[in-house]
């Protein structure tokens, strides 16, 4: 099948139905990259980065706040070996 014969039926798809095809071409090229998920019970069902636990807002909120990646890495290896 031709990607122009799929164009189409692609466009047609609701934005949950293509969030859904997006992470099914994802899979098939076996790529390392992790995304962002969204699972109902894990941090409330807020959009996450995929396999771990920090919310997406979270990591938005930091950025807005001037925090740098590397305070961020800091602050959480300080919080788990003082934990």
């Amino acid at each position: 099948m031709a990607l122009r014969d799929l164009e189409p039926q692609l466009l047609a798809l609701n934005p949950a139905e293509k969030a859904q095809a997006v992470q099914i071409l994802l899979q098939s090229l076996g790529t390392v990259w992790a995304g962002i998920e969204k699972t109902p019970g894990i941090c409330g069902g807020d959009a996450r980065i995929a396999q771990i636990r920090i919310p997406v807002w979270v990591l938005v909120q930091a950025r807005n706040l001037g925090i740098s990646s590397f305070a961020q890495r800091s602050k959480t290896k300080a919080y788990s070996l003082s934990a």
